[in-house]
């Protein structure tokens, strides 16, 4: 994969990456990852020459096997110490079938009070986010690095 990067000054290229909140029957779709035992929203880092909602395509498609249309942003999540911005986006299945794929070993809805325990927290406060239906879209800093992430309690306190 190809990132749109810039050059920050630091020995890590900066990304933008887009992540899918899909809702049905008030349940929210999430990827169990196959590289490690956390459950996410399907999504990933842009690619050069990609538009936002083609890179959101690509990546549910890539991860799920579901076809879908961007409706709208929930939030812009900034991760300085991954020189990361993050875009929440609002998607609604349009085709294609639910399935594991090389990225993700199982995908399933979930209700948003029982999400698993080994939810990425960022990945949580996304979804509690798009779960306040705002008329605009949340702004927030997500400081914790990955590993720090996968050590908290999963109520991310």
């Amino acid at each position: 994969m190809t990132e749109i990067v810039h050059n920050t000054g630091s020995s890590a290229p900066f990304r933008v990456a887009v992540y899918a909140v899909i809702m049905q029957d008030d349940e929210v779709l999430l990827a169990h990852r196959r590289d490690i035992d956390w459950w996410n929203l399907p999504g990933g880092g842009m690619e050069t020459g990609e538009t936002v909602e083609e890179a959101m395509c690509r990546e549910v498609r890539e991860e799920t096997g579901l076809e879908v249309e961007v409706e709208g942003l929930v939030g812009v999540y900034s991760k300085p110490r991954k020189d990361e911005v993050v875009l929440a986006l609002r998607c609604r299945i349009t085709g294609g079938t639910l399935t594991a794929t090389e990225e993700s070993r199982e995908c399933r809805f979930f209700a948003p009070d029982a999400l698993p325990v080994n939810t990425l927290p960022k990945h949580r406060q996304r979804v509690e986010d798009a779960l306040q239906h705002l008329p605009y879209a949340v702004i927030r800093a997500q400081r914790a690095t990955s590993e720090e992430d996968q050590r908290l309690p999963a109520n991310g306190q």
